[in-house]
């Protein structure tokens, strides 16, 4: 996984030290996690130990996970990775902080990683929404992702709520 500087971001990867960053800047964040598989983090502990795990991911060669560092004040915003593989297709999944909602930090750092993904030779990206999450499925289409299907589904099996959850590919013209 090689680090990625785009106009305004740094995505590199995680490191044991980004664990307050995380926790404060999204994790224990319940607005944040509404839309995500996973519940806001109680304390920073629970923050320790699934970075310790993300950490230990990157000795895997089809690891990409980046921490995206907002260059102009040095904070770590959020995260994008490759969450999954579906048939083969990486599955894209990203969370930030919400300071930074709506400044286009997000569609940025997507962009970028799927330039990343076609030079590492995927040709096809998969990646879904909650649909209720607007401003995440503009991200997902400003990107170039076509909807190929809804579902009613639960988040994971921590959420038990059912929502429309959007499902977008994106195929790379070679």
């Amino acid at each position: 996984m090689r680090e990625i500087e785009t106009k305004r971001l740094f995505l590199r990867k995680l490191r044991s030290d980004d664990a307050e960053s995380i926790f404060r800047n999204w994790a224990s964040d319940s607005e944040v996690a509404k839309y995500v598989t996973w519940n806001a983090h109680k304390d920073i502990n629970e923050t320790k130990a699934i970075l310790d795990m993300w950490l230990a991911e990157y000795d895997n060669d089809n690891c990409y996970r980046y921490g995206i560092e907002n260059k102009a004040d040095g904070e770590l915003i959020g995260m994008i990775d490759v969450v999954g593989y579906h048939h083969g297709n990486p599955v894209i999944g990203y969370c930030s902080c919400r300071r930074y909602w709506g400044n286009g930090y997000m569609t940025e750092a997507l962009g970028a990683v799927m330039k990343e993904l076609a030079e590492d030779g995927f040709d096809t990206f998969v990646i879904e929404a909650v649909e209720e999450n607007v401003a995440s499925n503009k991200v997902i289409l400003k990107n170039g992702f076509q909807l190929v299907g809804k579902r009613e589904d639960r988040l994971s099996e921590m959420k038990p709520q059912v929502v429309t959850i959007n499902s977008y590919r994106y195929y790379v013209d070679r």
